[in-house]
């Protein structure tokens, strides 16, 4: 059921993108207006362990604002799952929220459809300009030379989450740097009847964000320097094959996996069943399930040899969330203030603290809170060995053809099916025949 779910949402994505930027956006070229100024509709995306602990952490920020202003703001948290193709069919209608968050890998698709208004440097100026963003939170909002499409609101990177007893139990006495010593220490895992590490095996975004990772590692991109997708290169290959090999061969991630697409590789971490996690600030997560922060430790994701870095060192992509306006807004003035709301230095601590990610905001950033234990991890890694996975138009395309390559790999690997090199390029090929036509 929901291997047919999520290749039923990943056809609706690609079909609806391709109509949208065929059409320019549909209706949403006529611009916002301020109809409505009292009112705002706001779609959250589930940043939280369930939409519940969303909620509890939004609700009380959203009546503050309407306290100051008098706009009331109506909620909507919208799963992962269901989030891009909503904003796809609202791109389509010109009938959306006033104020959505975009996960920041979509920031160039989503502008391509012309639905969502252009943070343009008089737009910018409302919220206090460009210069308050860390840099490399601005370059996760669109396009190349063009006006950002959103704003930066949650900064985030991988981290490798180990369970300390788990690691003493097998007689490990550091987190792994390298793959190669990850592979070793899952073997000595598994003779203790633990799983070494989890993964969301049907989670095409996860996928992506993992192989994204083991092709920059490898000297590999999956597209040209002009944008052009280029899925079957021999590097890019290998990343993929690695990448699921650490369930078909190495038998480091459990073959249960293969059906995860709804964080269940965090619970089962928060748990004890697994040893490892690879994940974006799972602190809040993991409290929220009951695991103490000193039951595990953090460290870098690991590369395949030497120290993170920049290039083949690159051990994480740059994650995070962006805030948007919908262009066709009806209360334009007060969709733009409350981005500035939720973005302002005091709203940046409250939010990045309840959910463990950094601020994009450099005077938030700049608190102490965010410089020690798993935050500190994070922010080292954003600063020196993270890199924005490709602003390019088709990207959300590129996440849902190869996400679902790789979701069907290991649905292929979990069923004792082998993943040969040639079974790996020809699931890329044809993840690339479907990507949009030039």
């Amino acid at each position: 059921m929901r291997r047919t779910r999520v290749a039923a949402a990943a056809a609706v994505t690609v079909s609806l993108l391709t109509a949208v930027t065929a059409c320019g956006g549909g209706s949403s070229t006529s611009g916002g207006s301020d109809d409505s100024p009292k009112t705002l509709t706001y779609w959250a995306s589930n940043q939280g362990a369930s939409i519940q602990v969303d909620k509890k952490v939004l609700q009380p920020e959203l009546d503050k604002f309407e306290k100051q202003t008098g706009i009331k703001v109506k909620l909507e948290v919208v799963p992962w799952s269901d989030l891009l193709n909503r904003i796809l069919t609202a791109a389509t209608s010109g009938q959306g929220p006033d104020v959505l968050n975009i996960g920041n890998t979509w920031s160039a698709s989503l502008q391509a459809t012309g639905a969502l208004l252009p943070w343009d440097a008089k737009n910018l100026a409302k919220i206090g300009g460009k210069d308050r963003f860390v840099d490399s939170a601005l370059g996760s909002t669109g396009a190349e030379g063009k006006d950002p499409a959103a704003v930066p609101l949650y900064s985030m990177s991988y981290a490798l989450y180990y369970n300390k007893q788990i690691f003493a139990d097998a007689g490990i006495s550091q987190p792994p740097a390298t793959w190669e010593e990850l592979v070793a220490d899952g073997k000595k895992i598994k003779a203790k009847g633990k799983n070494p590490l989890g993964a969301e095996g049907a989670n095409l975004s996860e996928n992506i964000h993992h192989v994204f990772v083991f092709a920059k590692q490898h000297g590999a991109d999956f597209f040209t320097a002009d944008g052009k997708p280029d899925f079957t290169n021999d590097k890019a290959v290998a990343a993929v094959k690695q990448y699921v090999d650490l369930m078909a061969k190495d038998k480091a991630i459990p073959a249960g996996n293969a059906e995860y697409a709804q964080n269940q590789s965090v619970s089962d971490f928060a748990k004890g069943k697994t040893a490892m996690l690879l994940w974006q600030s799972a602190a809040a997560n993991l409290k929220s399930q009951g695991m103490a922060e000193d039951a595990y430790g953090v460290a870098p994701v690991p590369v395949q040899s030497g120290t993170p870095g920049t290039g083949t060192q690159v051990n994480s992509m740059v994650a995070g969330i962006n805030m948007a306006v919908f262009k066709n807004t009806h209360n334009l003035d007060g969709a733009t203030s409350f981005v500035k709301f939720m973005t302002s230095d005091a709203e940046q601590k409250v939010l990045n603290k309840a959910y463990s990610s950094i601020p994009p905001v450099k005077a938030a950033q700049s608190d102490p809170a965010f410089n020690s234990g798993a935050t500190a991890v994070l922010k080292q890694t954003l600063a020196t060995s993270a890199a924005a996975l490709p602003q390019v138009a088709d990207e959300s395309q590129f996440e849902t053809t190869v996400g679902t390559a790789v979701k069907e790999l290991f649905a292929d690997a979990a069923g004792g099916r082998s993943v040969p090199t040639a079974s790996v390029k020809a699931k890329l090929d044809k993840a690339q025949q479907q990507m949009p036509k030039k």
